[in-house]
């Protein structure tokens, strides 16, 4: 079955002798311990662990508040629920203080990951414990359960550095916990993803768990092992790391070929759709609209920009619930070749319809349009401007418009005073069946796909180059196919457009209310004749000079050797691919490349951050709950637990 249903796995940890009475009964339809000593049993276990680590994490703002903020692609939207995590302001620390309701406390992220690690544990326990002879058991679950574990302590100690490294399941309370050294943490997970890759195989995904996922993650952590962030003691492991990476990155690779156009990867139109299936796509978290499953991906919320509170509009079910959570920094438009990469058009959304009709304007005018133009431009005169630029296809005036770059500036900056963004478009989700209102998105989220696999491999020839074997440009294959992939291609309408909001359920919206427009503002932005001639390659040929947009980052950031301008080409690269997947703050984080990004590029992060910020606090409920010889800690003894810094 593609879905699987959420299980509450409740575990006893320890019991209490009470006295015989003539009122104690037996229960006897509860399922005890020993039913995850059956097939059934390790099958329902598996199921529930796939919901408790994969989907469950994105049903909430926990995961885009510790991997898409304070980084260089994403500042504060219009909401400031969990600013601090993008601020790094004194609330991001061991306890923090709720703005609100939606505020994520410093505990969330924690107790999840370590709830899905006793999960995990249980799992390989039961599965090695077990006499079955089915594959199902010995080797798939087993396999995943080496695999859900290494997941998550990859999370943990990308997050936090050192932390407690649990492999047994708990029989009793336990109440005694130190942290172990990151090198210790990262050969557990080393070990056991390739424990996963040797359980596995292929052909169940990207539902579930399959070699290549292993592969890629194994080669993932590989990586971040051989990252800055643990110079100070990778030097016995780096090369070995880095040589490793190769292979499991091509052969995961042939595999998972790319989707010709980047804009498939988006394109969604219902509940396992084509999108969600496509060959590039290795894994992902799965949701389903059979609301007994429990579960919902509210990514859908956080992304998007505020349209409804706008001359002309209102809310609708395409233009999705605004939460507004994150903006559009300028770095991302400061990085694409916006006339001939297509990843920005196809990302981000820059047009809305009219979809509150009053006055001289009508079903079918143009509501809000983003110009996401060049530094130096002078057709605009105002960031914002009401009523006065024409439509081109009708000649009709756009209600709101927006520009990036207004009178001629040259600084990034005028989309800020107004909190208006162009929306991410990756996750909205026309498909909910509760209609505009509802919060209950039913959209799979990418877990991996293999042009970050392509990314992967070809930061670890990178890395290779700058301790001698190889060279820099035996990057370029890999940069250079996930580039080209991106192209326009010969007879591509370039203003087409598509996301997800486009995908409504059968409950009745009148079509003439919704906001959705097929159509970008490349046009607009770009300022050229229409065309449907192939974009200009992007294929890169050599280290020096890198693309225009790269070069302007470099020189941004100062940087000057080659090691470090390829790096940064790689970063630019992610970003480009993968903006807003979930995986920013880590990459800046492990690369040590978080800090001067933020500053140059994230306005709210840029007074605050500092380098202790790399690692996030170690939550105060843990350090208040664990004893050192029987005893509760004390307040030195906690803060020598914690993070420097916090």
């Amino acid at each position: 079955m593609k879905k699987y249903k959420y299980l509450l796995l409740v575990v006893v940890l320890g019991s209490s002798a009470c006295k015989k009475s003539v009122l104690d009964e037996t229960l006897t339809t509860a399922r005890g311990m020993s039913f995850y000593a059956t097939d059934a049993g390790i099958a329902s276990l598996a199921t529930g662990t796939y919901y408790e680590i994969f989907s469950l994490p994105f049903n909430g703002e926990y995961m885009y508040a510790n991997t898409n903020y304070g980084t260089d692609e994403f500042h504060v939207g219009g909401d400031n629920s969990n600013a601090q995590n993008n601020a790094y302001s004194n609330g991001l620390a061991s306890i923090i203080t709720p703005i609100n309701g939606n505020t994520i406390t410093a505990n969330v992220q924690w107790d999840n990951l370590y709830l899905g690690i006793g999960d995990a544990n249980l799992l390989i326990q039961s599965a090695s414990a077990s006499a079955s002879t089915s594959a199902a058991v010995k080797k798939t679950a087993l396999g995943e359960g080496y695999f859900f574990r290494a997941y998550n302590y990859l999370r943990l100690v990308s997050q936090y550095g050192a932390v407690p490294l649990k492999t047994r399941v708990s029989t009793n309370i336990e109440l005694e916990f130190t942290r172990a050294a990151p090198k210790d943490v990262y050969a557990q997970i080393i070990s056991d993803f390739d424990s996963a890759y040797n359980l596995l195989s292929n052909g169940t995904g990207p539902a579930h768990i399959t070699r290549d996922a292993a592969a890629h993650y194994l080669a993932k952590a590989y990586l971040c092992r051989a990252s800055e962030i643990n110079d100070s003691w990778n030097s016995s492991t780096k090369a070995a790391d880095l040589a490793a990476i190769g292979p499991l990155c091509d052969a995961v690779i042939a595999n998972h070929p790319l989707t010709t156009d980047f804009g498939n990867l988006w394109h969604y139109t219902a509940p396992d759709g084509a999108n969600e299936k496509l060959s590039e796509i290795i894994l992902s978290a799965q949701f389903t609209a059979d609301a007994s499953t429990n579960g919902s991906n509210t990514q859908h919320l956080y992304y998007d920009s505020r349209y409804d509170d706008l001359p002309f509009m209102q809310r609708d079910l395409t233009g999705d619930r605004p939460f507004s959570r994150l903006g559009t920094t300028y770095y991302m438009y400061r990085i694409y070749d916006l006339v001939n990469d297509s990843r920005f058009w196809k990302s981000f959304k820059t047009k809305d319809l009219l979809n509150k009709p009053s006055g001289s304007y009508a079903v079918g005018d143009v509501g809000i349009m983003y110009v996401i133009n060049q530094p130096g431009d002078t057709r605009f005169p105002s960031y914002k401007i009401l009523n006065t630029v024409p439509y081109s296809k009708t000649g009709r005036p756009i209600a709101n418009v927006y520009v990036a770059y207004p009178n001629g500036a040259t600084n990034d900056g005028a989309l800020y005073v107004d909190v208006r963004f162009p929306s991410l478009s990756k996750f909205l989700d026309g498909s909910r069946v509760g209609g505009m209102n509802d919060v209950r998105g039913l959209r799979d989220i990418t877990l991996a796909r293999s042009a970050e696999t392509y990314l992967i491999a070809a930061e670890a020839k990178i890395r290779l180059a700058a301790l001698g074997t190889g060279a820099y440009t035996d990057a370029l294959p890999y940069i250079n196919a996930v580039r080209n992939r991106a192209q326009y291609a010969a007879g591509e309408d370039r203003s087409v457009y598509y996301d997800g909001g486009a995908a409504p359920s059968s409950n009745g919206q009148a079509p003439a209310l919704n906001s959705f427009m097929p159509e970008n503002s490349y046009y607009e932005s770009n300022n050229i004749p229409v065309t449907t001639a192939a974009g200009a390659s992007l294929t890169v040929s050599g280290i020096s000079p890198l693309p225009a947009n790269d070069e302007y980052i470099i020189s941004k950031l100062g940087y000057t050797s080659d090691y470090d301008r390829m790096m940064c080409f790689l970063l630019d690269e992610r970003a480009r691919e993968l903006a807003g997947e979930f995986l920013r703050w880590e990459d800046l984080s492990r690369t040590k490349t978080l800090v001067a990004r933020a500053k140059a590029f994230n306005p709210d992060a840029a007074p605050n951050i500092k380098d202790f910020h790399l690692l996030r606090p170690i939550p105060q409920t843990f350090l208040d709950g664990i004893q050192s010889g029987g005893k509760a800690l004390s307040g030195s003894q906690k803060q020598a637990m914690q993070n420097p810094g916090y």
